[in-house]
C-alpha cells in the first residue's frame, strides 16, 4: 500500500518527511518533488533498492540513472574526480536543473549506471527534495517518477495516477516549476557535451564553459543499439497514447494546415485537438490543449508534460503539436516534443 504525504515546500513537515527518509534507509522507494519533474527515489548505494525503481516504472535496465544528493560534500564519495569543468558548472549551476556526468567510483553500483564507468550527479534546488535526501542520509537514485514511456510527471494527480500502489511512499506538493528534466552535461572528455537538455540551456553552459557540444542523439532520433550515457537518450520516451505530430512553420500556415489534416482526421471518426500557444489559439477550428506563451518558454516547458497528458484524459486520437523555436529552452522543450511525437514533423512555408 502507498502512502501519500501532502506537503507544502513553503510549510514542510519534517515529521512525515522523516518518516519517507527513513522508507529510503531501509531499502524503499519514495515519490517526490523536485524543481524540474517528480522524481522516484532509493538509496543509490543499496542496489536491491535501486532494482525496485526499475520494477516500479517498467524501466530498461541498461537506462542509467542519475544520484541525487543534498549539498556539495555529497558529490565527493561518489565521484572518482572532479576536474575543472564539473567544479565550474557545480559552483555555477547547482542546487539547480542540471546533472553533471562524472567518472564514478566504486560506492555506485552498476545498477544505478548500467554498468557504465560514469555517472549523473544532481543536486535539485526544491527545498522538499533537498530536506528529504539530507534526512535519509544517503545518496538517491532518482529517475522521473511515472511508468517508463509516458510524459513525465509535474503535477502529484500525475504521480498517483501512475505510481499509487507501485512505491512505498508519495509525496505530493505542488506543480513543477520548471517542467522538464535537468540538463545532462559529461564532462569525461575534451570538450563537455549535452546529452540531454532541460531546465539549463545550451547558452547558459557555453558563457561559463565557452566550448560546449551537443551529442547528436538530441537532435535526432537516437540509434536503437546506442549505449545510453544518460537518461532519455535511447528509448520512446513522454508519449501519450493519442498519435502526436507537429507542425512547423509561420503561425497562420501551421494553423491552416492542422485544420486541413484534422478535417480528414474528424471525417475517420477521430477524436483531434492541438498543443497550441496562447498566441495562436483563435486560429484553431479544433479542441486546444493549452501550452503557454510564445512570449515565454518557461510557461510552456512547465506545462507540456501535463497537456501531453491532457490529450489522454479527454480521450484525443490524433493530436497536432506546434513546434517552438530551439533557442533556450526551447531546445528542451522540442527534444520533449519530438520524442513524443516519435520525430514526425511536417513543415509547412518551406520552399
Amino acid at each position: 500500500m502507498t502512502e501519500i504525504y501532502w506537503i507544502d515546500e513553503n510549510n514542510i513537515d519534517d515529521n512525515l518527511l522523516f518518516k519517507a527518509a527513513k522508507v529510503l534507509r531501509d531499502g524503499g522507494i519514495a515519490a517526490f518533488p523536485t524543481e524540474t519533474v517528480y522524481g522516484l527515489g532509493a538509496n543509490a548505494l543499496d542496489s536491491k533498492a535501486v532494482k525496485k525503481i526499475f520494477r516500479a516504472k517498467g524501466r530498461p535496465s541498461d537506462n542509467p540513472l542519475i544520484v541525487h544528493v543534498a549539498d556539495y560534500e555529497g558529490i565527493f564519495p561518489l565521484v572518482a574526480e572532479i576536474n575543472e569543468a564539473a567544479e565550474t558548472l557545480i559552483h555555477r549551476f547547482m542546487p539547480g536543473p542540471i546533472t553533471i556526468v562524472m567518472k564514478k567510483s566504486t560506492a555506485i553500483p552498476d545498477e544505478v549506471t548500467a554498468g557504465l564507468d560514469t555517472v549523473g550527479i544532481r543536486m535539485p534546488s526544491h527545498k522538499i527534495a533537498s530536506r528529504l535526501i539530507k534526512l535519509a542520509g544517503v545518496p538517491v537514485a532518482a529517475p522521473s517518477a511515472n511508468l517508463s514511456g509516458k510524459p513525465s510527471p509535474t503535477r502529484p494527480e500525475h504521480v498517483i495516477h501512475d505510481m499509487d500502489g507501485r512505491v512505498d511512499v508519495i509525496i505530493a506538493d505542488g506543480i513543477c516549476d520548471i517542467g522538464v528534466e535537468s540538463t545532462v552535461v559529461d564532462v569525461t572528455g575534451d570538450v563537455p557535451v549535452i546529452l540531454r537538455p532541460g531546465g539549463v540551456t545550451f547558452e547558459e553552459l557555453q558563457s561559463v564553459l565557452g566550448k560546449v557540444e551537443i551529442d547528436p542523439a538530441v537532435l535526432r532520433k537516437p540509434d536503437k543499439n546506442l549505449v545510453a550515457k544518460a537518461p532519455g537518450m535511447k528509448y520512446t520516451h513522454y508519449s501519450p497514447d493519442a498519435d502526436v505530430v507537429i507542425v512547423a512553420g509561420p503561425s497562420e500556415m501551421v494553423a491552416a494546415e492542422v485544420n486541413r489534416l484534422a478535417k480528414e482526421d474528424m471525417a475517420e471518426g477521430k477524436k483531434v485537438a492541438v498543443l497550441a500557444s496562447d498566441e495562436t489559439s483563435g486560429l484553431y477550428d479544433i479542441m486546444v490543449v493549452p501550452i503557454g506563451s510564445q512570449k515565454d518558454k518557461l510557461s510552456i516547458s512547465s506545462r507540456i508534460f501535463d497537456a501531453l497528458r491532457r490529450l489522454d484524459e479527454l480521450g484525443v486520437d490524433k493530436a497536432y503539436a506546434e513546434a517552438v523555436d530551439e533557442e533556450g529552452l526551447g531546445l528542451a522543450i522540442m527534444n520533449r516534443m519530438k520524442k513524443a511525437a516519435g520525430y514526425r514533423i511536417i513543415k509547412v512555408g518551406e520552399k
